[in-house]
């Protein structure tokens, strides 16, 4: 990474080092491209983008420029198994602030604006254009990101393949149509449009927060990331997240580490990561801990805990 001019961070880790690093290239005439929503979307829409952004555009002054992509999530959606389709994809370059305009405007309105032009829905952009996905694998994995039922609200009962998703328990089906809606089999279809169920599963997560019934307890498999050489397997551990944060434990009683909720806005977890599972990762400045449930634990639920965990401490 470092030979081919990477500057090497760890995702959701507060790390200063990182803005001391980028200033020294800046200020030696070398342009810096970041990528500032590393939690890959689930749903199609932008995610949490990191609170001080405004505040290090400020800092850095230099002119900046953005780089959206349009038609790159429903080429190759996350939950999706790494199954690509036939998608046109493109990107759009344009100037957002020069470099007069990062110090005339407030640190508020830098933020504002970087969040309105990173803000998408790529479902919506599916329906709004009319592209067609037509691969009869289309719904392969969807239980990863829809995995409530909204009609008996059985959870990790959802099974997406082929071209539909259906609730195990109950048997209600829905089909992902070829422009991106859901189409409920028979009867009534709650939810059309996938970032709305999305939604749904999110309040639902709140309400069990809120009432104290919000808790994961699950066996893991551990990998340690504390270089970038390789990931380091250690073996079986627990990892537990309630009102409290996360913790985990394992290697024999070896490993405890624990992560508070204010430590982080979001969660990095990811489906199918590198061909090994799905995975939670967690940690810090000394060490990332990626935790590979062996059960059928959701890890995009612990993100959506994650993220309202946090909303709650900060209003406190």
């Amino acid at each position: 990474m470092k030979g081919l001019g990477c500057v090497p961070t760890r995702k959701f880790v507060s790390d200063m080092t990182l803005i001391r690093d980028i200033r020294y290239a800046l200020n030696n005439g070398t342009h810096v491209l970041m990528y500032p929503e590393a939690g890959y979307s689930f749903d199609g829409r932008s995610t949490l983008l990191p609170r001080k952004l405004g505040a290090i555009v400020k800092l850095l002054n230099v002119p900046v420029v953005t780089i959206i992509t349009q038609g790159a999530f429903n080429y190759q959606p996350l939950f999706n198994e790494l199954n690509k389709r036939k998608v046109p994809t493109s990107a759009h370059v344009q100037c957002l602030f020069t470099k007069g305009q990062t110090q005339k405007l407030s640190t508020e309105e830098l933020s504002r604006k970087i969040e309105e032009v990173f803000s998408f829905d790529n479902f919506k952009y599916q329906q709004d254009n009319m592209i067609k996905i037509s691969e009869k694998n289309r719904a392969d994995g969807l239980h990863r990101i829809l995995y409530k039922c909204p009609h008996c609200e059985a959870e990790g009962k959802m099974l997406g393949k082929g071209t539909e998703i259906t609730c195990q328990e109950c048997g209600k089906t829905y089909i992902l149509t070829e422009y991106g809606f859901l189409q409920a089999k028979e009867g009534e279809s709650k939810f059309r449009h996938i970032p709305d169920w999305f939604d749904w599963q999110r309040e639902k997560v709140k309400e069990e927060i809120v009432s104290g019934n919000y808790r994961l307890d699950a066996p893991v498999q551990i990998g340690l990331l504390f270089d970038y050489k390789a990931l380091y397997m250690i073996g079986e551990g627990r990892l537990v997240h309630n009102e409290k944060g996360f913790t985990l434990t394992g290697a024999k009683g070896e490993l405890e580490y624990k992560q508070t909720v204010s430590a982080s806005y979001t969660l990095n977890s990811d489906f199918y990561w590198y061909e090994i599972g799905d995975v939670i990762g967690i940690g810090n400045n000394d060490c990332l801990y990626y935790c590979f449930p062996t059960d059928n634990t959701i890890v995009c639920k612990a993100r959506l805990a994650t993220e309202e965990l946090y909303k709650m401490h900060k209003t406190r």
